[in-house]
C-alpha cells in the first residue's frame, strides 16, 4: 500500500516477518497504488484503469501459486469487493479478488490451518484495538480481534466504531475540527480503557485516535502512537524491529 511504502515500511516489515517465522515465503509486489483516495473522489476511470493494471500484474504471481496480501484493509476492500464492481465480467480482475486477503485475516486462516509457529509471549499492559471500517465492510468478522487474541495473556479491548478520519476526507485541514469531534468517543473510550498499546488496521484511523486521545487527555498518559495489529503480533513473537517504540 501507499502509505506502507512510503510513510511506515515498519507494518510491511512486520508482516513479513511474522510470515517467514512461520514458514511462509513473501515477495513484494507492488504495481500501483489500489485507487481508493481516486474511488473517494469521484474517479472511476482512475480507478478501472489502475484495477486493470494491478491486476495484470499480479495475475502471473498468483498463477505460480502465491496468495496476494493486503496490509491496509482499505486496499483488501479494494481488490476484493470494490474492483469487481467497477469493473465486471474481467477474468484477471476476479481471479485478483478471489486470491486476497487481509494481513490478519491470512494469518488467523493460517492459524486454523496448519497452526502457528511457537514463541508468542504476552503483550504486557494490554490493547486497545479499534476496528477499521474498511475492515468491517469486508464482512469476515473481526479477524484483528481474532489474531491479537492468539497471543497468551494479553488483554484485549475492542472498540467498533468509526474514528472520524474518514478517508481522505479526514487529511484536510478545513475538516480537522469535525473530524475529531466525530471521533471523540472513540478517544474518550481509547482513554478510559488505559491499555498499553493502542492498535487500528487502518494507520490513518489509528493516527487520528491517537490525536483525539492527545487532545483528551489533561494530564491522562494516553499512547503515544498507534500500531497496525500485525506489528503488535511481531511484537508478541520477539521479532519486532530493533528500536521500534513502545506503547506508552
Amino acid at each position: 500500500t501507499c502509505f506502507v511504502n512510503y510513510n511506515n515500511p515498519g507494518i510491511g516489515e512486520a508482516a513479513r516477518a511474522v510470515l517467514a517465522h512461520n514458514g511462509v515465503e513473501t515477495e513484494v509486489v507492488y504495481p500501483q497504488c489500489c485507487g481508493m483516495p481516486q474511488l473517494e473522489g469521484g474517479n472511476l476511470a482512475a480507478v478501472a484503469a489502475a484495477a486493470k493494471s494491478v491486476s495484470a500484474a499480479l495475475g502471473p504471481w498468483i498463477d505460480k501459486g502465491y496468495d496476494i496480501i493486503a496490509l491496509v484493509p482499505s486496499c483488501a476492500l479494494m481488490l476484493k469487493f470494490e474492483w469487481p464492481l467497477i469493473v465486471p465480467n474481467d477474468p484477471a480482475i476476479e481471479k485478483l479478488s478471489k486470491a486476497t486477503s487481509d494481513i490478519s485475516e491470512y494469518i488467523v486462516a493460517l492459524s486454523k490451518d496448519k497452526g502457528l509457529a511457537p514463541g508468542l509471549g504476552p503483550l504486557e499492559g494490554g490493547v486497545t484495538l479499534h476496528i477499521a471500517c474498511h475492515a468491517r465492510a469486508q464482512n469476515v468478522g473481526q479477524k484483528a480481534a481474532e489474531m491479537l487474541r492468539l497471543v497468551p495473556d494479553s488483554e484485549i479491548k475492542v472498540i467498533e466504531r468509526c474514528s472520524g478520519h474518514g478517508g481522505s476526507w479526514g487529511v484536510m485541514k478545513e475538516n480537522f475540527d469535525t473530524a475529531i469531534k466525530i471521533g471523540r468517543p472513540v478517544a474518550r473510550q481509547a482513554l478510559s480503557n488505559k491499555q498499553a498499546f493502542l492498535a487500528s488496521e487502518c494507520p490513518l484511523a489509528g493516527l487520528h485516535i491517537a490525536q483525539g486521545m492527545e487532545l483528551m487527555a489533561k494530564g491522562e498518559q494516553a499512547p503515544g502512537r498507534s500500531f497496525h495489529p500485525i506489528e503488535l503480533f511481531a511484537r508478541a513473537y520477539g521479532i519486532a524491529a530493533e528500536g521500534a517504540p513502545t506503547g506508552r
